[in-house]
């Protein structure tokens, strides 16, 4: 596999996140993930976008993270926020969540963040092992989602 740093914007990012988000409305029975997110979020050093690539170079995971400190819903100084961690269905059970989300917490903390905190659904229980057995552990409800009942919110210190 082939970790790439690209813009939010980039054709394939913008491919996968609309495979995540018919993956997301088929789950939750909704339009999917209405957080507002701007190609700019996941510009450094404020933020990172990554694809993986196959061996025949097409995108098959891709995730991110973007600057957040306190404000009202709900974050801390010095929060990175995961967003649209997605890897395609016939590339799962390979390790590239896990691959994307060990850089993304390095460049991170490298940017001087100091906790990595991601939201993600009760409907997404894949998700939330991945998260759990990578050390994160819940946390107060933030962002878009905090009332949602389905919503689940995750942290870990970087």
């Amino acid at each position: 596999m082939n970790i790439r740093r690209v813009p939010f914007d980039h054709p394939d990012a913008v491919k996968l996140n609309d495979q995540v988000q018919a993956e997301y409305a088929v789950r939750y029975d909704d339009e999917g993930d209405v957080t507002p997110l701007d190609p700019s979020m996941f510009e450094p050093p404020l933020g990172l976008y990554l694809i993986a690539y196959d061996a025949q170079d097409r995108p098959v995971a891709t995730g991110g993270w973007r600057s957040q400190d306190a404000n009202d819903e709900g974050y801390s100084d010095g929060d990175a926020e995961i967003k649209r961690m997605y890897v395609i269905e016939e590339a799962r059970g390979n390790g590239l969540a896990r691959r994307i989300l060990s850089a993304l917490e390095d460049d991170a903390r490298a940017a001087g963040r100091t906790r990595m905190v991601l939201e993600t659904g009760t409907k997404q229980p894949e998700a939330i092992a991945l998260y759990t057995s990578s050390g994160y552990e819940p946390c107060a409800k933030f962002g878009h989602y905090r009332f949602h009942d389905l919503s689940r919110c995750f942290a870990k210190p970087l």
